[in-house]
């Protein structure tokens, strides 16, 4: 009740403006985007109202755990704060799952990616680095492939036991931006990546085998990404995520990097040994065109280079440590 009676305050906006930070604002104005989306496509999917609803729910979420951890010396809530973006982001990322393809009609885009790849290299690169692969290579790469959220996780960590929380803020902030602005783009042009067109992923583990760990960490990215385990790839392809342009993982790997050196982060020789790796992994393992990689560079310059304004005028306007 003491709640209700506080919608009435003329104080009230201010006191909630004061109890937000810049990325609790992004991640309420990406849930809005969404819950909008969903509304727009409620004759093609059955589940838009529950979209709405779950969006609601988080947004109410954030403003009450950032309410509280304001109001609160409690360590536990300022950490709880300071890290729900993690798995919101990743809800969002399978929202998107069920709000591309409706948008487009079930439609992926992969031809018009196939064909820039060749008229760029004149062959398919997938197909052509199948010359040089060997399971220990393999085996490596795909351990890198799979690390994407584990990296995030290694640089947050450090800044989080800083005494600098604001680096901490930029980077969350950063994160969360860049992935937003990653989910934007599978919006744009949805594509399910050459292991499903160029090849069978059926027939992954045998034409590109590892040594030991790697189709077990395949499975781990596949149920990432809403493969099912086992099933044909015309049907694999059907439901998989349209999740290849650009690519998430080198844009998002490039972010880190510059985050990495510009906050002078002890883990940074690490991250751009893997991190590199990574980025080659993205073709050698089957999930990315190159033209996908080369729309995550463009879609990191537009991230490192927009998301200090945005960032500096949120700040101003909600101020919350």
């Amino acid at each position: 009740m003491a709640f209700l009676r506080d919608l009435d305050d003329p104080r009230f906006a201010a006191r909630l403006a004061a109890a937000l930070a810049p990325t609790d604002v992004l991640v309420i104005s990406f849930a809005l985007l969404l819950s909008f989306v969903s509304w727009a496509v409620v004759p093609a999917i059955g589940t838009a109202t529950g979209l709405i609803v779950a969006n609601l729910l988080a947004c109410g979420l954030v403003v009450t755990l950032a309410v509280a951890a304001g109001g609160s010396g409690s360590v536990l809530l300022r950490a709880a704060h300071a890290w729900y973006p993690v798995p919101l982001v990743f809800l969002a990322f399978k929202e998107m799952h069920l709000l591309v393809g409706p948008l487009h009609g079930g439609r992926a885009y992969d031809d018009l990616l196939i064909a820039a790849d060749r008229w760029l290299f004149g062959v398919d690169p997938t197909v052509w680095l199948a010359r040089f692969t060997h399971p220990l290579l393999t085996e490596v790469l795909q351990a890198a492939y799979t690390s994407f959220y584990f990296l995030f996780l290694l640089l947050g960590v450090e800044l989080y036991r800083r005494n600098t929380p604001e680096d901490f803020r930029i980077f969350m902030f950063t994160c969360v931006y860049g992935f937003f602005l990653s989910y934007l783009g599978y919006f744009l042009l949805p594509a399910v990546g050459p292991r499903f067109t160029l090849h069978d992923i059926t027939a992954l583990d045998r034409e590109l085998p590892g040594v030991l760990l790697t189709p077990w960490l395949r499975w781990f990215v596949n149920v990432g990404g809403s493969v099912p385990t086992g099933a044909p790839n015309d049907v694999a392809m059907a439901v998989a995520q349209r999740d290849a342009f650009p690519s998430g993982h080198t844009m998002m790997t490039l972010v880190l990097m510059v985050v990495a050196r510009s906050a002078r982060a002890r883990v940074a020789p690490v991250l751009y040994v893997i991190g590199s790796m990574l980025i080659v992994a993205t073709v050698y393992q089957r999930y990315h065109y190159v033209v996908d990689l080369l729309a995550g560079l463009l879609f990191m310059i537009l991230c490192v280079t927009t998301v200090r304004p945005w960032y500096r005028a949120l700040r101003r306007r909600f101020p919350a440590p």
